[in-house]
Parts: C-alpha cells; sequence; structure tokens
C-alpha cells in the first residue's frame, strides 16, 4: 500500500496508507480483548453486544459473514478519519473528489484532524464553502478486515448496531462512483436492521424511543431539505453575487429560526445540534443529501419484495449494475423534498 501511495505521488496518499497501515496494526480479536484481565468492565461489556450484534447481522440481515467487527482497535483519539465536504459558494451540488478502487465520492478523508482542518483552509480559500467532521468508523469495502475502534465504544448498543449495519452493507453493495445511491443503501439498510433487532430482542421501548429519535431527524432533514431546494433556485438565478449571498444568509438563517422551534418543543438534546453549533452552508447540505436523498425508493423496494430483505437485495445487486441515469431514475428521482432531499 505504502509503495501504491508513493508511486502515485502527493502526501495525501502517503497519510491514507499509513494511516491504515496504522489501524490494521493495531487489530486484536474481541474473543482475546474479552477474555484479558485487563480489560475495563465497560469496555467487554459492548464487545460483548458487538459480538451478539455481528451475529445477527449475519443470521437475520444477510448481511457479510466475513472477518470485520470480529477485532478491535484502539487508536487513541476520539474519531479514526475527519471528512471534508465541499461545494462552490453559489451551489448545493458536492465538490467531488476521485480514488482507486471506490471511485469518485463528495468527501476528502484524513487521518489527522490537522491535516483535515489544513485541507478545508485551503478549499475556503479558493472561495468554497467547506464542512469538516470526524468519522467514527468507516468501511474497507471488504477489502480488509475492519475492526470495531474505540471510537465507536463512547456509543450505547443501539447505535453500534446503527454502525455495523451500515458499514457491513457497504460491503455487500458498492457501486462505484454514486454515493447518493451507496450511503442511502447503507442508511436504509442500517435504520431497518434496527427496528428488526430491537423487536428480536424484545426490546419495544427502546424501539419507540428510536422512531422518535429517526422522527425528530426526519423533521430536521425536512427543514434541510427545503433550504437546499430554495438555495438552488437562489442559485440558478441571474441576480447578482452581492444580492445571491444576502438571499443564502437570509436562508440559513431562517434555517437557524426554524430549528431552534423545533428543538424547543423537544426539549434536551435534539438531532443535528452538533452542526447548528458552528457555521452552516452549502457544504454541510450537501453531505445530508448524500446520505438521505434515496432513502425513501430503497423502503419502496424493500415493501415491494414483502419486506423480504434477500429478495431486497437481489433487486439492489441487480439496480448496480444499471448505467447511473437509470438507476438514479429507479431509486431517488421520486424523492421529494418532504423527506429531506
Amino acid at each position: 500500500m505504502v509503495a501504491a501511495a508513493a508511486s502515485s505521488g502527493g502526501c495525501y496518499w502517503l497519510q491514507s496508507a499509513g494511516g491504515q497501515l496504522d489501524l490494521m496494526s493495531r487489530r486484536v480479536p474481541i474473543a482475546r480483548v474479552i477474555a484479558a484481565p485487563a480489560t475495563q468492565p465497560a469496555v467487554r461489556k459492548q464487545l460483548e453486544q458487538v459480538t451478539a450484534i455481528r451475529d445477527f447481522a449475519i443470521s437475520d440481515l444477510g448481511l457479510p459473514d466475513n472477518g470485520s467487527y470480529r477485532s478491535y482497535a484502539d487508536l487513541g483519539r476520539s474519531y479514526v478519519v475527519w471528512n471534508v465536504f465541499a461545494a462552490p459558494e453559489f451551489s448545493v451540488d458536492a465538490k467531488q473528489w476521485c480514488y482507486p478502487i471506490v471511485g469518485c465520492v463528495v468527501y476528502r478523508g484524513y487521518f489527522a484532524e490537522r491535516n483535515a482542518r489544513a485541507y478545508a483552509t485551503r478549499l475556503r480559500a479558493r472561495g468554497l464553502d467547506v464542512a469538516l467532521g470526524g468519522v467514527a468508523a468507516y468501511s474497507t469495502l471488504g477489502h480488509f478486515n475492519d475492526p470495531i475502534l474505540n471510537t465507536m465504544l463512547g456509543w450505547n448498543d443501539v447505535e453500534l448496531a446503527s454502525i455495523i449495519f451500515h458499514e457491513l452493507t457497504h460491503q455487500l453493495v458498492y457501486v462505484k462512483n454514486d454515493s447518493s445511491f451507496n450511503e442511502a443503501l447503507a442508511t436504509f439498510v442500517e435504520e431497518e436492521g434496527v427496528r428488526r433487532w430491537l423487536l428480536k430482542t424484545g426490546r419495544e421501548k427502546d424501539l419507540a424511543d428510536y422512531t422518535l429519535q429517526q422522527s425528530r431527524a426526519q423533521q430536521v432533514l425536512e427543514l434541510l431539505g427545503r433550504t437546499r431546494e430554495q438555495l438552488r433556485s437562489v442559485y440558478a438565478s441571474r441576480l447578482a453575487p452581492a444580492q445571491m449571498r444576502e438571499h443564502k444568509h437570509a436562508a440559513f438563517a431562517a434555517l437557524r429560526s426554524a430549528y431552534a422551534d423545533l428543538r424547543a418543543g423537544w426539549g434536551g438534546r435534539a438531532p443535528y445540534q452538533g452542526w447548528f453549533d458552528e457555521d452552516l452552508n452549502n457544504a454541510n447540505l450537501v453531505s445530508v443529501s448524500t446520505y438521505r436523498r434515496c432513502v425513501p425508493g430503497f423502503a419502496r423496494l424493500l415493501a415491494g419484495a414483502g419486506g423480504n430483505l434477500q429478495a431486497f437485495f437481489r433487486q439492489v445487486r441487480e439496480l448496480a449494475k444499471l448505467e447511473s441515469a437509470r438507476r438514479d431514475a429507479a431509486v431517488c428521482a421520486r424523492s421529494n423534498i418532504r423527506a429531506g432531499r
């Protein structure tokens, strides 16, 4: 990996290869960590939960049965990578970066936060809107046995199940150069998987709480989707740049106000609160639409398969073979702003 990175040129590839090699070198089988007397009880409990979740992913969801999430790695930091999203000042369409194997995606990831922030600063200097966020886990699409990371253990078991189901879905089906399809599929399977897991384990109250949080998140996504479409219209107009900036500022101010109203009605911590604690711009809207735009289409697909996940995955694999426009029309085109797109 390091040799390939060096031959391709550029520090970005070297940091990517080096970061992945470091992560892999830290892996320890989960069974060994659980058995070790020095393992903290809280870590042991969570890894036992991970084992049960991993087994459910295979037996009930049909997700890959491989070495991923059968080992543990402590990276000694809060996030495994930091992703940078960007969009032009007057556009809600994402900037893309293209890489070997995975193709083109709408983010650039760094294993060191300082490098991500430095790159974000350079993009801002070019006049782009930029969003940067830490990521607790990612998938290598089955090319390596991905471990459970210490960055994931600050969560409860529902959140652990969510990310395991999400990342394993990437290993099952991944379409090169189609972030919207890939991320929406993984998000949909994640949510459906959590629902089935909680029902099977008799946790109806936890499912009710999860459903409530998903409903609240959906309301935020609707606000973001409406703002995105409003700004798309503004950016397509022939207004002078100064006028477009005024409309842009007003749109994000209205978004903040609407979010504050929602949060006041909910009490406690609200979905996406961390976003609204910082500046919002086009790049934030880009990152959410990537994950959510096609989710309703996958829900329709599963319903058409009678709720059978294996039949659903067969149809998804057939869709993955289509050229981009036909695939988008089949899954994503009917999605609308009400669904947060």
